[in-house]
């Protein structure tokens, strides 16, 4: 054994901190000192202001207090996404977090409700989703707090300033003892392996280390540029390749959910905080010109602006090796799936979450890095399925960027997976996926997509006492619901 006792992380901003803050809670600083370089030269993009439920897991292991960190990012409670023209111009559907029902003797819920929808019921699915109820009334209650009651099986994520939790996790990982360094690399030494020995800083200063984490961002100074790793590209998958970011004035009520909007040319976000409102719209340059994509932003505000629209060029794809030799990429150096779901700050987590599990010392054994590196892209190509179903069912043929979509040739992963959805509704299983069940149900139902008959094996079960499941729980749901505070009110309570 040779352990590893210098990690050194190049780049800040999200990447570069949660990895930070990450490791500096797991590993005890007289074993393996932790050093992070940074330059306050090299701005951040922090478009990602959304985050996914496992987030909230993460910051509680971490040992940070959910209350203390909320107030110190801004942050806002988030049940899920509404996505509006999406399937069809005039429609919306939404995107909860959490449980929708509860089996019924001993079945899938899901089965049950198209059994009853079948049988004439009119109930929506979302009717039993305690989240897509809550969202729908601008309610919020951590489900924790009452477990065992109609909301009971509810999930949230939260809302953040990307900026401000750069700087509290830079403060968390400081205070654990890491290391941070101003200074922008300009070089990167190699030894005759191909293992990183050391970086230059911009004043001349070398920097050496173990094991290195790139988190520079698009440029990938040490897996692209250093190492050569081969950037897969996704763009026949995924049309769009700019976004153009802004900040507004909050105006109206506290929404508990993101909201993304299909244009012409893409979509538009709207993620709210507590002290202002992040704004975007993600687009394909083959379709629409920054211009146009500035003016369809700002139009499409419901406040005053903040600052100064940012435009954001990117590709997505992934590095066909996210970790090679002695060095592990991270955030966007890692590989980019646009922010229609939410994952990048899920991505950066798994991707320290795996590197822990398979902690290698100073000779990286490849058999650790080959398996990293497979999981890593399952969930790579997990995100964009699920990215790209969102497009490639739309029902839209209006403008030249959705009939384009509706034409995507589709991975065979994904395609296999509507297939065997259309059937009676299965859906396949993955290793600790992302998206549950609940999640493509949802997402399925949203864009058209419907089983042409529920599973034989429900006929098992009476059908009154299906009926009268449904009858109840959807009254349950919504009655507690009714009693339950604004978003608005949550908030003001916690911040006290």
């Amino acid at each position: 054994m040779k352990p590893l006792s210098r990690i050194v992380i190049i780049g800040g901003g999200t990447s570069g901190w949660l990895a930070g803050a990450m490791l500096s809670r797991h590993l005890k600083r007289e074993l393996c000192e932790i050093e992070l370089i940074e330059s306050e030269e090299i701005g951040t993009i922090g478009v990602g202001e959304s985050t996914v439920p496992p987030f909230v897991g993460l910051i509680q292991r971490l040992g940070i207090d959910e209350k203390e960190f909320i107030r110190a990012t801004d942050a806002t409670y988030k049940l899920g996404i509404q996505f509006v023209g999406w399937h069809q111009r005039a429609k919306s559907y939404f995107h909860p977090f959490g449980v929708i029902g509860q089996p019924i003797g001993g079945h899938d819920f899901y089965q049950c409700w198209l059994r009853a929808r079948a049988q004439g019921d009119t109930s929506s699915l979302m009717d039993f989703s305690p989240c897509s109820v809550m969202a729908d009334s601008g309610r919020f209650f951590p489900p924790a707090k009452v477990p065992n009651t109609p909301i009971g099986g509810a999930n949230y994520a939260l809302h953040v300033d990307a900026t401000l939790v750069a700087r509290y996790l830079r403060d968390y990982s400081q205070s654990r003892g890491l290391v941070r360094t101003e200074g922008k690399v300009t070089s990167v030494k190699q030894r005759e392996s191909g293992f990183i020995e050391s970086v230059v800083l911009e004043d001349g200063r070398e920097i050496r280390g173990d094991f290195f984490i790139d988190c520079t961002g698009f440029k990938a100074l040490l897996i692209g540029k250093a190492l050569a790793v081969e950037h897969i590209d996704w763009s026949n998958y995924l049309p769009c390749d700019r976004a153009v970011a802004m900040r507004s004035e909050g105006r109206g009520p506290l929404l508990p959910y993101t909201r993304a909007t299909a244009q012409s040319s893409g979509w538009s976000w709207r993620i709210p905080l507590q002290q202002r409102v992040g704004n975007g719209y993600v687009y394909s340059s083959q379709f629409c010109s920054d211009s146009t994509a500035k003016a369809t932003l700002i139009r499409g505000l419901d406040g005053p602006v903040v600052d100064e629209p940012r435009i954001i060029p990117f590709v997505t794809g992934h590095r066909r090796e996210l970790w090679k030799h002695n060095c592990l990429s991270l955030g966007l150096a890692a590989g980019f799936l646009e922010p229609l779901e939410a994952t990048s700050i899920h991505l950066i987590a798994r991707g320290i979450d795996f590197f822990l599990r398979y902690f290698p010392d100073r000779d990286c054994d490849l058999a650790l890095v080959r398996e990293y590196n497979r999981r890593m892209t399952g969930d790579f190509e997990e995100v964009r399925d699920f990215v790209l179903l969102h497009y490639a069912a739309t029902a839209r043929d209006d403008s030249p960027f959705w009939q384009w979509c509706s034409q995507i040739e589709l991975p065979d992963s994904l395609q296999e997976r509507i297939e065997l959805f259309k059937r009676h509704g299965a859906l396949r299983d993955g290793t600790d996926p992302l998206f549950r069940n609940t999640s493509w149900q949802s997402i399925f139902e949203g864009m058209g997509i419907q089983p042409s008959h529920y599973c034989p094996r429900v006929e098992n079960v009476d059908y009154a006492r299906i009926a009268g499941a449904l009858k109840t729980a959807k009254a349950a749901i919504q009655g507690m619901v009714s009693h339950l505070p604004t978003h608005e009110e949550f908030l003001s309570a916690q911040n006290r």
